[in-house]
C-alpha cells in the first residue's frame, strides 16, 4: 500500500468519527428534550371543606390555582390560618408565576421559592406582633408541576400526607421510604428537629405511580387523628370533596378544638 493510499484512508476514517460524533451528539439532545405525552399525566382532582367556627374571621384561607405557562400546567394548593392567609400565594405569584420563567427554572427553583414564601409570610406575621417569633403560625401548600413534580411545605401544626400504595408519608419523614422514592427535604431550623411545631419543611418528589392522593390540613385534623388513620379514613373515597368533607366531619366528631380545614388533592 501507498503513502498516498494510506493517507486518503486515514482521512476518510477522520471524516467518519467527525459524522459519527456529530449524530451521536443531536440524538442525545433530541433525547433531552423528550417530554411525557399528555395522555401519560395522572389527572388532578380537589376538593375542600371546613368546618366553621362561631368567628368567621378566624376562618383559615384557602388557595386552589392553576397557571399554564407555556406547555407547563402549574397547580398550587394552600391552607393557612389567618395571620399567614394569602401572604404565601402572593410570594409565589409575585415572584414565579408573573415572571413565566422557562420550564427548567420552575422545576429547578420552585422548591427553594416555596421556601422563601413561607420565610417571607412568615416575617410580615413577627413584624405584626412585633415580637421575635411568629408563635402558633401555621400554613401548609402543594405545588403540583406538569403532573410530574410535587412540592409540598408546611410550617407550625398544619401538615402535609401524602398516600402511597395505601401508606402515609410526611415530608422528611425517615421511615417506609425506598431509597428511590425518598424526600427530597430541607429543615429551616438550626435545631433540625421536625417536631418543634414551629419548623417549617419544605419537600419534593416525583409523582409516581404509586402517588394516590395528598391530604393538607390543619391542626385541627392532626390532634385528634394520626397521619395513617386519615389515609384509611378517605383512601377509598374517590370523589375529593367528598373526601375533604368526610375527613373534617369527623375531626368535629370527635371534639377537635383548633381549626378544622383539609384540602384533599387526588391523582388519577
Amino acid at each position: 500500500m501507498g503513502l498516498k493510499d494510506l493517507h486518503l484512508k486515514f482521512k476518510q476514517g477522520l471524516q467518519l468519527r467527525r459524522i459519527l460524533k456529530i449524530n451521536t451528539g443531536f440524538k442525545k439532545k433530541e433525547a433531552n428534550i423528550t417530554k411525557k405525552p399528555s395522555w401519560m399525566m395522572p389527572a388532578v382532582s380537589h376538593g375542600h371543606h371546613v368546618v366553621e367556627g362561631y368567628d368567621e374571621s378566624d376562618c383559615d384561607y384557602f388557595r386552589v390555582q392553576r397557571e399554564q405557562i407555556e406547555e407547563l400546567e402549574l397547580w398550587l394548593f394552600g391552607v393557612s390560618d389567618p395571620r399567614i392567609g394569602d401572604g404565601v400565594t402572593k410570594y409565589m405569584q409575585a415572584h414565579l408565576f408573573d415572571k413565566k420563567p422557562k420550564e427548567s427554572y420552575i422545576k429547578g427553583k420552585s422548591q427553594e421559592t416555596m421556601k422563601k414564601a413561607y420565610l417571607s409570610a412568615k416575617s410580615k406575621v413577627r413584624d405584626a406582633q412585633e415580637t421575635e417569633e411568629a408563635n402558633g403560625v401555621g400554613s401548609v401548600s402543594a405545588m403540583v408541576i406538569d403532573g410530574e413534580k410535587l412540592v409540598l411545605a408546611n410550617m407550625g401544626n398544619y401538615r402535609a400526607i401524602v398516600c402511597r400504595e395505601g401508606l402515609a408519608h410526611e415530608i422528611g419523614s425517615r421511615h417506609k421510604q425506598s431509597p428511590k422514592r425518598s424526600w427530597s427535604s430541607r429543615f429551616f431550623k438550626a435545631s433540625n428537629k421536625q417536631s418543634k411545631s414551629s419548623d417549617l419543611v419544605v419537600g419534593a418528589e416525583k409523582i409516581e405511580n404509586d402517588t394516590e392522593f395528598v391530604i393538607l390540613a390543619s391542626s385541627g385534623i392532626w390532634e385528634v387523628m394520626k397521619y395513617q388513620e386519615a389515609v384509611n379514613l378517605i383512601r377509598n373515597i374517590e370523589d375529593p370533596q367528598a373526601a375533604a368533607k368526610y375527613l373534617a366531619k369527623e375531626a368535629s366528631n370527635r371534639l377537635s378544638r383548633s381549626n378544622i380545614s383539609c384540602l384533599i388533592i387526588r391523582f388519577d
